[in-house]
């Protein structure tokens, strides 16, 4: 509901009579208004019951007194009450308004005299408090006819105005600017009755409509919750001011000058202020807001902080004279000066593609010139208002772009973890030219609330558009960029551009050229984002009196109207539901029932979470008398309600944390500080290399790392970077090469046996870039390599030299290194032995991590300088080392089994286990997709068809996931440890519906069942329950229904079984405990048991007898079980601390024989999760010493 606060004014008789009698030559005085009434909510009340009419406005009580001046009060308007029918002295005013300004404000110009009539004058305000929360105003002035006493047969007008203070601006308070009331005075009064029962709608689709006659209003919603009501004509700057001008008061807001716009009409500085403030978001101006300023508050405009002020036009030449390093903005002219500010220009490429959008139909008359005159003015007002929101989105979709192309990639210079920001590493990629602009912005509040947002991993307009229209690009050039790079030399990339390398992700396999970051910007299919629809809810006619009796009945019939429209929404729409149980709830909470607002808001949980509201709802619990919170603890879906709100708002109500940025540090570091700012940094995230780093740098007794040391090791990093980013292959070398191979190491000019060049190193092989007329000579791939050593076969120059002989040549080649020698040696050597372990396990990341070992042996020993740098660097060779000394052989069936493994954790500072999987097939315009639930309580989503990660960070609660299950090709319902169940939406991959109903952790879906037995069978489509009911099951883990009964395995401290309901009988029970069990629907019924390597298998049919056992070699514990075909997959985890660890098996046996056909080694740690890929694939992921999949091959 709205709250609106209604102020009169009036110049004080007394004075007015002494002014009349001055010269009529001389002009007008200037007037101190007065207030004369306030008018503030609740307008409505009980007690208003037996009061006809509009009796039912209250002055509300009395927080703060404003006690008026005794004056005479010898003036009498016609039509108006006497003096003795005044109203009180001591006027109530709302706390947070202060009234010292407000007549200022009211008449920014000076109250007047006039002896003509003037037309009603309406402008805006905008209040902001010290926590950056606004509040929007609109005034009107207005004149009328006064008799003044004491001089007969004299007649004058005067001005009155009506301050009219409400939380929004032009939807509704505009509208009292085509109204022409005989009463104004009533008439507000009966505005701001009549406004504080009209809800206000939640963001989304949902428009509410109503009634003022004889106009028909339509009072839009906000886009999300952290957007504001667009309901402005967000053209008119673009009437006012040209594309380059207009790009300059952007960047002056973004880089936070002292702006001052300027204007002859007052109500266009704040319609014109609000615009640019709506062109920034999601920005936000967080600095002094004040778009009119009174001729009394001109020296507002000496504050030494960063503002944006609005003044009359005719202070323009005081203010540009008086005042420094201000930007003057002219709207009536459009233009814009500073004597001494430098006004900042805007990026370049983004300059130019907003000149390009610049088409736009800004003239309505223009766009409706072929269409006829409407005779109704409410059919008038829609088509102007459609025209107003097409216009409008179009360019928030512009102002938009803009804001992508100039802040494009910030996310990727973001330490989450630290919450750090790289500034300078940002800065090497944008272009010199843009250099100016964005040091300037990078150090604004501004700024620094928007990397807030992003660290949040905040899903916004912003996000969506910088996720459509980015180009996924490798940290080095690849051979097709640098044929691109090369053809086109004025689109050369900077030397400084490279980025940090740490945390490469898989080989693209795309063969599309692909540009610089800080070049590209959105194409023109990247703005065809379609208006989203909207529906709009009309309300009834508000009651003829204005009393509790009739407002009652209003309400009643709202509620009424809100049922008839939920009815009406076709089976699915969520979204619209939500929006209906929110406006419902606000109606009951009115209507003081106060268990079936609790009940609609609870409702939200099932339709969309987001807009739950929490304070509201506490405030409701707790103001439940004692017979409302018992019926409320009857009732189970209102009693989870009860404690809900308390623990949320602990939890939002933490300290906000500040975005850093990064910096050398100043004193020596420890390992524990090494770690830190190695990862803020961005060099690498592993802790495990980062304590091998820490050790290569270190030498002595005292292990602690010299700032000087860590500095002159960052920079040579970072030099190196460059250096590779600038490598020139000319087109016959890069045909022999990948399109997705990248060089990242070349060495000095060298002799070797096949002439002089110099030695090339990519992620796949080592080549001789021949000097002279450049050419290509191969010195073997990784995989290849048979043999490599550093050695002196010269013994008389003693020339170090390194040999490498590949097993596809039988010559050796040969190259003296000299110095280099021991550094290429050990690169060589690592590269070599990650890339076997690779191929042997299927994983590429092991070549992306002996990638990254071997470019920070490059920079240890290039900061070292010293004998013993080679073998400091050493240290890094962590595959290396583990070929000579832990050589590991995968077995042969392992090897044909395997296809791939993937990391889910990659995104992340250390492995999480993988606690869940489901696999949910393509369909007509959707790919196969792989789910993951990870330990922290994030799933994590790869596309099935090329195994690459879509989403690295949907966020369900913070417990262990249990459960997934997909539904309906558009939702996955995950169980989790905090007893909720989480809705995933697949299409928009966002997670706003749980499920509340259970009261212990969701162990498993079939029908949805929790640890207590509880087992619920739910209607997909309106997510109600169907039925429920509870077993005598404690511990219950797993359900299975076969042939029309329902199995169920649970587990507790004493014992595990297994029961098959409805009996409750029990039919088997093992001392140790209960992991799984697996129904074959033939004749079999498998269990396992989480602490040995044992199944039992028991017929279903005929005779119950003994059980067959089936032992597993070498399987301390089974973990999980899947059918696949004719065959039964286990999963387990086998041996105990040594060299392998608990390492994770898989045995796959035949569900007829019940023998083992394969024993696989699939994990590091132990096997968690297992599921079935339309019977051609197994994934297995494991828990988080190893955190990978493994895709398997099924025969």
């Amino acid at each position: 509901m709205y709250n609106s606060f209604f102020f009169f004014f009036s110049c004080p008789p007394t004075e007015f009579a002494q002014s009349q009698q001055q010269e009529t030559s001389i002009p007008p005085p200037q007037f101190d208004p007065e207030i004369l009434q306030v008018h503030s909510p609740p307008f409505v009340t009980k007690e208003s019951l037996r009061e006809p009419g509009l009796g039912g406005f209250g002055r509300g009580q009395c927080r703060r007194s404003f006690i008026k001046k005794t004056s005479d009060r010898s003036m009498v308007v016609p039509g108006s009450t006497t003096a003795s029918e005044q109203p009180k002295e001591d006027v109530s005013v709302p706390k947070h308004l202060d009234l010292v300004a407000l007549p200022q404000l009211c008449f920014p110009g000076g109250l007047q005299v006039s002896k003509e009539q003037r037309d009603d004058h309406f402008h805006f305000l905008v209040f902001t408090d010290v926590f950056g929360n606004q509040t929007h105003g609109v005034v009107v002035q207005y004149y009328r006819l006064i008799q003044v006493r004491h001089f007969s047969n004299f007649n004058t007008w005067l001005c009155y105005s009506c301050f009219a203070c409400s939380l929004f601006l032009c939807s509704l308070l505009g509208q009292l600017k085509t109204c022409r009331m005989a009463d104004f005075d009533e008439r507000v009064k009966e505005f701001a009755a009549k406004l504080s029962l009209v809800p206000v709608p939640p963001p989304g689709p949902l428009h509410v409509m109503f009634t003022l006659r004889p106009l028909t209003i339509v009072l839009p919603s906000r886009e999300d919750k952290d957007h504001p009501v667009v309901d402005l004509d967000l053209h008119l700057p673009f009437l006012c001011f040209r594309p380059r001008t207009l790009l300059q008061i952007m960047t002056s807001i973004l880089t936070e000058q002292r702006l001052v716009f300027f204007s002859s009409d007052w109500a266009r500085l704040t319609l014109v202020a609000e615009c640019f403030m709506l062109y920034i978001r999601p920005l936000r101006w967080h600095h002094p807001l004040v778009p009119v300023l009174s001729r009394q508050m001109l020296d507002f405009l000496m504050a030494p902080t960063a503002f944006l002020m609005g003044c009359h036009l005719s202070h323009y030449k005081e203010v540009a004279e008086e005042t420094d390093d201000l930007i003057l903005i002219n709207i009536d002219e459009g233009t814009i000066s500073s004597d001494s500010a430098n006004i900042p220009e805007a990026p370049c490429s983004a300059t130019q593609c907003f000149k390009r959008r610049r088409s736009l139909q800004l003239h309505y008359d223009v766009h409706t010139v072929h269409q006829g005159t409407c005779v109704d003015i409410n059919d008038l007002r829609v088509k102007r208002r459609k025209w107003q929101q097409s216009i409008n989105w179009e360019i928030q979709k512009v102002t938009l772009e803009f804001l992508v192309n100039v802040f494009r990639d910030v996310s990727d210079h973001l330490n989450y973890e630290h919450r750090v920001f790289n500034t300078e590493e940002f800065l090497k990629t944008r272009e010199s030219q843009d250099q100016p602009f964005y040091k300037k912005v990078l150090e604004t509040y501004v700024f620094h609330s928007f990397l807030k947002e992003r660290l949040c991993r905040k899903t916004d307009a912003f996000t969506r558009m910088e996720l459509d229209t980015r180009t996924e690009i490798l940290r080095r050039p690849t051979m097709q960029e640098l044929a691109w790079k090369h053809s086109c030399p004025e689109t050369r990339l900077s030397k400084r551009l490279g980025a940090s390398l740490p945390n490469l992700g898989e080989e693209n396999q795309g063969s599309s050229p692909r540009k610089a970051s800080f070049t590209r910007t959105t194409s023109d299919s990247s703005l065809n984002i379609p208006a989203k629809p909207v529906r709009i809810f009309k309300l009834p006619d508000f009651p003829p009196p204005l009393v509790y009796h009739y407002v009652h009945h209003y309400y009643t019939e709202v509620t009424h109207q809100l049922k008839k429209a939920m009815a009406s929404l076709p089976s699915g729409d969520s979204g619209l539901l939500a929006r209906y149980y929110y406006l419902r709830g606000l109606i009951n909470t009115l209507n003081s029932k106060h268990l079936e607002a609790l009940s609609d808001f609870q409702n939200l949980y099932k339709t969309d979470i987001e807009l739950f509201p929490g304070e509201l709802v506490q405030t409701l619990v707790d103001s439940l008398q004692k017979e409302e919170k018992a019926e409320a603890e009857r009732r189970p879906e209102l009693r989870r309600l009860l404690c809900r709100p308390k623990s949320d708002e602990k939890t939002e109500a933490g300290p906000e944390e500040h975005v850093r940025k990064f910096t050398m540090p100043k004193g020596p570091l420890r390992s524990d500080e090494f770690v830190k700012v190695v990862q803020e940094c961005g060099i690498v995230r592993d802790v495990a290399t980062i304590h091998r780093l820490f050790e290569a740098l270190t030498d002595g007794p005292q292990k602690v790392v010299d700032p000087e040391l860590f500095r002159v090791f960052y920079t040579f990093w970072k030099e190196t970077e460059a250096e590779a980013q600038d490598v020139h292959l000319p087109s016959e070398v890069i045909d022999h090469l990948d399109n997705d191979e990248c060089v990242y190491k070349l060495s000095s000019s060298v002799r070797t046996n096949h002439g002089v060049g110099k030695i090339a190193m990519t992620q796949k092989r080592l080549f001789l870039l021949t000097d002279g007329r450049p050419g290509y000579v191969e010195i073997t791939k990784f995989r290849d390599i048979e043999v490599c050593i550093s050695a002196s076969p010269i013994l008389l120059l003693r020339v170090p030299s390194l040999k490498i002989k590949s097993t596809l040549r039988k010559e050796v080649f040969e190259a003296n290194l000299k110095t280099e020698c021991d550094l290429w040696s050990l690169m060589a050597k690592e590269m070599w032995a990650g890339r076997r372990m690779a191929d042997d396990h299927k994983d590429p990341q092991h070549v992306h991590q002996a990638l990254t070992n071997v470019l920070l042996m490059d920079a240890v020993v290039g900061c070292l300088q010293s004998p013993k740098a080679a073998l400091a660097a050493s240290t890094l060779a962590y595959y290396d080392k583990m070929k000579r000394e832990v050589p590991v052989t995968v077995p042969k069936s392992t090897v044909e089994t395997l296809k791939h493994r993937i990391n889910p954790s990659l995104c992340m500072v250390t492995p999480q286990a993988v606690d869940v999987l489901l696999y949910t097939p393509g369909w007509i315009a959707e790919t196969p997709k792989l789910w993951c639930g990870l330990s922290s309580g994030t799933v994590v989503v790869f596309d099935a068809a090329t195994w690459s990660m879509q989403h690295n960070c949907i966020q369900v609660g913070t417990k262990q996931l249990n459960c997934m299950l997909g539904l309906d090709q558009e939702q996955v319902w995950i169980g989790s440890q905090d007893s909720v169940i989480y809705i995933i939406n697949t299409r928009s991959m966002s997670c706003h519906k749980q499920l509340t109903e259970h009261r212990a952790e969701v162990t498993a879906f079939l029908y949805s069942c929790s640890a207590d037995g509880s087992v619920i069978v739910w209607d997909v489509l309106t997510l109600k329950v169907k039925k429920q009911f509870h077993l005598d099951c404690e511990g219950l883990k797993f359900i299975e229904l076969y042939n029309g009964t329902l199995w169920c395995g649970k587990t507790t401290h004493a014992n595990s079984g297994l029961s098959k309901w409805l009996s409750q009988r029990t039919l088997f029970q093992v001392t140790s405990t209960f992991s799984s069990f697996l129904l074959l629907a033939e004749v079999q019924l498998w269990i396992s048991s989480a602490d040995s390597g044992e199944l039992w298998v028991r017929p279903l049919t005929g005779e119950a007898g003994p059980c067959d056992r089936v032992t597993l070699p070498g399987c301390s514990g089974v973990t999980c079980m899947i059918r696949v075909k004719n065959q039964v997959w286990v999963g387990g985890h086998a041996g105990g601390p040594g060299p392998s660890g608990y390492g994770g098996k898989i045995f796959v046996l035949d569900s007829e024989r019940r023998s083992s056909q394969k024993e696989l080694q699939a994990h590091a740690d132990s096997v968690r999760a297992l599921c079935s890929a339309e019977d051609r694939y197994v994934l297995s992921g494991s828990a988080k010493r190893d955190g990978k999949i493994a895709i398997w091959k099924v025969e």
